[in-house]
């Protein structure tokens, strides 16, 4: 949702900066003298490299961001409690969120287990 509210801002940004250009072309059009011509064009420039660079600025730290947070997420402990009818014990792993699947995962040891029909599998430390 937050990204279609930075295009929706893109784009009415990219609209200000087109009628604007407009409006100076039509102006230098109309033969006004050159020195306030140039002074405006200068300044459109001037604002333009400005938007281009803080647009830059914030889509690469928006970008940057929301990896670090994905990332962070991603390698969130888990502990994976598997329940055999046959043991008396349950076995506990140590599994890496994005590890973790539907009926398989991958231990931080690097151990892939598979979970059977017949086994029960509780997660600990998801959010709810």
């Amino acid at each position: 949702m937050f990204g279609k509210l930075l295009v929706t801002v893109a784009v009415i940004l990219g609209a200000f900066f087109v009628l604007r250009q407009r409006t100076l072309d039509e102006r230098e059009n109309s033969k006004q003298p050159p020195s306030s011509s140039e002074h405006a064009r200068d300044e459109f420039s001037s604002d333009m490299r400005f938007a281009a660079y803080m647009t830059v600025v914030l889509m690469v730290g928006l970008g940057a961001t929301l990896y670090y947070f994905r990332w962070q997420d991603d390698h969130t402990i888990l502990t994976v409690t598997l329940h055999r009818e046959s043991a008396a014990t349950p076995i506990s792993y140590q599994v890496y969120k994005y590890q973790l699947q539907d009926h398989s995962f991958v231990t931080i040891e690097g151990t892939s287990v598979t979970v059977a029909s017949n086994e029960r599998m509780e997660i600990l430390g998801l959010d709810p």
